[in-house]
């Protein structure tokens, strides 16, 4: 059976004007979740050749603030693979920050290390019926 659980994934985006919801740029909390379903999305589809749903999260940490302007790498990984059910933590990092320097309203700073600006963990099911990667192809 191939080790799904080392599956991985990872997106990066900048964040723009339009994810700004609140004074001073600031975008909202639910942009890093909806980068969690994309990764979320992608591992399932490693995983088992489907897109599978979402279930819950059991643990969501909002850590920084988040601007437009500023690049976020979300990633995440499978930590246990159920019958159907399928365990994943993700964690969302500013890897470049608009520099918000008076004057220059382009600069940018590339952070090293990275700002972790959420993290969370959740559960995925994929339908037995509809699995058609490695752990179905293992039974």
């Amino acid at each position: 059976m191939t080790d799904t659980t080392s599956i991985t994934s990872m997106i990066r985006l900048r964040m723009g004007a339009h994810d700004a919801h609140y004074a001073g740029k600031l975008v909202d909390g639910a942009k890093m979740l909806q980068l969690f379903g994309d990764v979320a999305t992608e591992l399932l589809i490693r995983s088992d050749g489907d897109e599978g749903l979402f279930v819950a999260y059991d643990k969501v940490e909002f850590l920084a603030p988040v601007r437009a302007g500023d690049y976020i790498e979300a990633v995440g990984t499978i930590t246990r693979m159920g019958k159907t059910s399928r365990a994943m933590t993700f964690e969302a990092r500013k890897v470049i920050a608009s520099a918000q320097v008076e004057g220059q309203p382009s600069a940018c700073d590339v952070l090293a290390p990275p700002v972790v600006v959420c993290r969370a963990s959740g559960t995925c099911v994929v339908p037995a019926e509809c699995q058609r990667g490695p752990l179905s192809q293992a039974r």
